[in-house]
């Protein structure tokens, strides 16, 4: 997809639509949709933010595992971004963690719109086996994921690229992975125009 479409793209209007507490509450498909979805904290509200260029579009907390809701919001009349809660928070009971597969699990396999996942993973910490299991969740309910590494800001460039060599060698094992890597920064913008392409390419024309 250009570069000048993906601008224009996520230059438009971005609205929350709602927020679905259970898979019987989710709206409509009327949309394209991608879902996001990381480890509590991996940074996932600030690059929602940094895509549409909105401070306040989704929630920044410093409460890891605070977004409990499948949230929606409406880009333009092309594609719908999909806030799924943030998984492995270690002050989060066993009992959660079991809500939290039931409920993305439930998402995942009732959205035939959904055109592809959004899989975060904190450069600084690399696949962690938290992040394993929702990658086997994925690859299980066949759904395509993008890899993409948040807060790379906070490498050296040689660190960088190290784990980014290391994130696309695992994904490739992985029969759902979408064989490409993003490495963002939302904080510096890296990453964010590359991610934006990949996006729009989902979208509706």
């Amino acid at each position: 997809m250009s570069p000048e479409f993906a601008r224009k793209l996520f230059a438009q209007s971005c609205d929350f639509v709602c927020g679905a507490p259970a898979v019987e509450n989710l709206p409509p498909q009327t949309l394209p949709e991608v879902a996001f979805v990381g480890r509590s904290n991996v940074g996932k509200s600030s690059l929602l933010n940094a895509l549409v260029n909105r401070r306040t579009l989704a929630r920044v907390s410093n409460t890891p595992g605070r977004t409990r809701e499948i949230n929606f919001f409406r880009l333009g009349d092309a594609l719908m971004l999909v806030d799924l809660p943030g998984y492995g928070y270690a002050r989060a009971s066993k009992s959660l963690a079991a809500e939290w597969q039931r409920q993305i699990t439930g998402y995942l396999t009732a959205r035939a719109n959904l055109r592809r996942v959004v899989l975060l993973i904190d450069a600084r910490r690399g696949i962690m086996p938290i992040d394993r299991e929702a990658m086997a969740l994925l690859d299980r309910a066949a759904v395509s994921y993008v890899p993409v590494l948040t807060k790379t800001d906070k490498l050296k460039a040689t660190e960088r690229a190290e784990i980014t060599a290391s994130v696309a060698a695992e994904a490739q094992t992985h029969a759902a992975a979408y064989p490409e890597i993003v490495a963002t920064s939302a904080e510096k913008g890296d990453g964010i125009d590359a991610l934006r392409q990949h996006l729009a390419a989902l979208a509706r024309p």
